[in-house]
């Protein structure tokens, strides 16, 4: 996605919203990072955020997703994509509403989904246990990419993947679309005015990774795009809410506001 120049008029537009994140940038007040120096992830990013049946324990899905789905994934993504991290989300057991994790894959080009939905007609026994889901395509920016924090550790007793990862507090953010926005100024500002601010604060309380994802079809995707922050705790988010504090949900503005989850554990099928 090409990033717009804002035009005076849509400067002062924006000029309440992006007020509250100045108060967190460091004491020069000028971002240490610029967002025009990140290039997007050359590869499709696919996200298929996952729902399990009622009839399905947290524990089957855990257990299903890994053992069953992500050995016939990577065996059916063979030479179609370079990486298929899944992330699952703390959550109630019941599953009384929201998603349950979501998977992520990176591709050369969109995959397109059947229209009831993929798993509605299972070819695993994962896809027996959830709702038929569906991805949207973004592309990825990498802010902070605390590559020195986040380890791939290959199984050294039988198949080297999937494995697994965890010894973080991941915190997941889904962005609705935005009512009577213009979608491409909602995602450059996103990149120029709310990118810089967020990761400045996620510095100061040493958190380590932060990704933005933003939607490739936002008229007709679910979400207009997906925050990623990573902190080695879950004190370290806290400190992190207190920085930002209600000025982060001011940004959004009027609408549906986002959807946030909490994890700890990522399943590595394929290293990104």
């Amino acid at each position: 996605m090409k990033i717009r120049q804002n035009t005076p008029a849509a400067l002062e537009r924006s000029k309440a919203r992006t007020a509250p994140l100045a108060g967190i940038m460091c004491e020069s007040n000028k971002p240490k990072v610029n967002i025009l120096d990140i290039a997007p992830s050359a590869d499709v990013k696919m996200v298929f955020p996952v729902k399990r049946k009622p009839t399905t324990s947290r524990h089957e899905f855990v257990a299903y997703w890994f053992a069953h789905h992500m050995p016939f994934t990577i065996a059916a993504m063979a030479g179609r994509g370079r990486g298929y991290i899944g992330t699952v989300f703390k959550g109630a057991p019941d599953n009384g509403g929201g998603w349950d994790g979501f998977a992520q894959m990176f591709l050369a080009d969109p995959l397109r989904h059947p229209p009831e939905g993929f798993g509605a007609r299972p070819v695993d026994s994962f896809q027996e246990r959830v709702e038929p889901y569906f991805g949207w395509a973004t592309r990825e920016y990498v802010v902070e990419s605390g590559a020195d924090h986040l380890f791939v550790r290959p199984l050294t007793l039988g198949l080297p993947f999937p494995t697994s990862r965890s010894g973080f507090f991941k915190v997941v953010v889904f962005v609705p679309p935005q009512a009577d926005a213009d979608h491409g100024s909602f995602q450059s500002r996103w990149l120029t005015e709310r990118a810089p601010g967020i990761a400045d604060a996620l510095r100061q309380v040493d958190g380590f990774r932060y990704v933005v994802s933003l939607s490739l079809e936002p008229e007709t995707a679910p979400y207009s795009g997906m925050e990623e922050l990573y902190f080695h705790d879950e004190s370290a988010w806290r400190r992190f809410q207190a920085l930002v504090g209600a000025d982060d949900m001011a940004w959004w503005g009027a609408g549906e506001g986002p959807q946030t989850f909490f994890s700890d554990t990522e399943f590595v099928a394929i290293p990104v």
